[in-house]
C-alpha cells in the first residue's frame, strides 16, 4: 500500500502496507460475512456521503484495519451517535467483525474490504471526518520493508485533506521504532499538531494487545490534532 509516490493514490498499488493472508476462518465469521455483509459492507467502487450513509450520526470516524474487530465493536457501543467507517481486507478478519455488531445490534458500522488509502483518496470528499483511528498496524520491522509502512509523508497528507479542521488522528502501536518514525514523519507536516498522550480510556486493551504487553512490549498511543 505504501510506495511514497502521491501516484499510487490513483490505482491498485503493488507495494502494500498489508500482507494478504489466506481466507480461512471459523464456521461463525463465514456465516456473518454471507449473511450480513449486505446490510454492513460498503461498495468499494462507490463515492460515499457520509451523512447519507449514516444517518443518525453526528460524528464520522474512520478506523483503519480492524484486525478481528474487538476494539471496533466496543468502542461503536460506546458511541452509538458516531459512525464508524472502517477498513479491513482480510475476511476472517471482517467475518468476526460482522458477528460482533450483528450480536451487539449495532447499526453505526459499516466496512470496506479494501485498500484504505485509495478508497480514501478516490471515494471520500476531503474535511469530512472527525477522526481517524489506526491502531497496530503492520510495523514491517525490517529496514527493507520500512516503505510498506502505511504511514508515509503522502499518507500523512492524504489524512491532512480528508479530516475536518479540529479533527483527530489517534494511533496505538507497540513497535517503539514505529512510534517513533510516526512521531518524526507527522512533526514534518504543518497541517498537525500533537504527539505522544496517556492511553484514552475509550480504547479498550484487546486481547492481542495484552499478549504483547505480556511479552513486555511497550504500547505507545499517539495524537494528532488538524490544525
Amino acid at each position: 500500500m505504501s510506495d511514497v509516490s502521491g501516484d499510487t493514490f490513483r490505482g491498485r498499488p503493488s507495494n502494500r502496507s498489508f500482507k494478504l493472508r489466506g481466507v480461512r476462518g471459523t464456521p461463525a465469521q463465514a456465516d456473518a460475512y454471507e449473511k450480513q455483509w449486505a446490510l454492513f459492507g460498503v461498495d468499494k467502487e462507490l463515492d460515499l456521503d457520509l451523512p447519507t450513509l449514516f444517518q443518525d450520526s453526528k460524528r464520522y470516524i474512520v478506523e483503519i484495519g480492524t484486525g478481528m474487530g474487538e476494539a471496533t465493536a466496543i468502542i461503536a457501543e460506546r458511541f452509538p451517535e458516531t459512525g464508524f467507517l472502517t477498513f479491513e481486507v482480510h475476511v476472517p478478519g471482517v467475518g468476526a467483525l460482522l458477528n460482533k455488531i450483528t450480536n451487539k445490534g449495532l447499526t453505526n458500522v459499516r466496512i470496506v474490504q479494501d485498500d484504505a488509502r485509495v478508497f480514501l483518496d478516490q471515494h471520500l470528499a476531503d474535511h469530512c471526518l472527525d477522526g481517524v483511528h489506526l491502531y497496530f498496524p503492520d510495523p514491517w520491522p525490517k529496514r527493507k520493508h520500512h516503505k510498506r509502512r502505511i504511514v508515509q509523508p503522502d499518507f500523512i497528507e492524504l489524512l491532512s485533506r480528508k479530516l475536518k479542521p479540529g479533527g483527530y488522528w489517534h494511533i496505538a502501536t507497540d513497535w517503539v521504532p514505529y512510534a517513533e518514525w510516526i512521531e518524526e514523519l507527522v512533526n514534518q507536516n504543518p497541517n498537525f499538531s500533537g504527539g505522544e498522550i496517556i492511553k484514552p480510556e475509550f480504547r479498550p486493551t484487546t486481547r492481542f494487545e495484552g499478549q504483547g504487553i505480556t511479552k513486555g512490549h511497550r504500547v505507545t498511543d499517539l495524537w494528532y490534532l488538524k490544525k
